[in-house]
């Protein structure tokens, strides 16, 4: 009965979360409103969710979190000073394939959003049977070294939470 009412209840969650901070208001009222929107939106649109992703270790998702933002800061400090004191004829860019080892298409996404949101950065392309990633790097002296950090910083995490 509950999986019916709230069928995506981390969703939910992500929902009342973000229209609170947009609110940027701490009352009830706005509480209570933000918790209807977040019940009502995943229940209005389940029939475009099949298939729920399946998280082993949800409880993973906040240290995910929190290492893409840290990650994300760092990124944008590192690229703007890149793009202001570098020259265009010193910088490496790079294309990198990725091998990977998770399957779940959800996993995948996800992955490919976080190498996307950190500055530097942009995921182009999964091979058609998902078992490669092909990133962008704006200035690297070792792709090998990219590939690495990506591959244990944020899949191996990735792998953890959906496998």
């Amino acid at each position: 009965m509950i999986q019916r009412l709230v069928p995506h209840p981390f969703l939910t969650a992500l929902l009342t979360a973000v229209w609170m901070l947009l609110e940027n208001t701490l009352s009830w009222g706005v509480f209570v409103f933000a918790l209807i929107l977040g019940l009502v939106i995943p229940f209005l649109t389940r029939m475009w969710w099949p298939n729920r992703p399946k998280l082993s270790r949800p409880f993973k998702v906040p240290e995910y979190l929190v290492i893409l933002i840290w990650d994300i800061i760092v990124a944008n400090v590192s690229v703007a000073i890149t793009v202001v004191f570098k020259r265009n004829a010193d910088m490496k860019p790079a294309w990198i394939a990725i091998p990977l080892d998770i399957r779940s298409p959800e996993a995948i996404t996800c992955l490919a959003s976080t190498i996307t949101l950190t500055p530097g950065t942009v995921s182009a392309d999964v091979s058609s049977e998902g078992a490669y990633l092909l990133v962008h790097c704006l200035d690297t002296d070792d792709p090998d070294a990219v590939r690495d950090e990506i591959k244990s910083r944020y899949e191996r995490r990735l792998k953890e939470i959906f496998e």
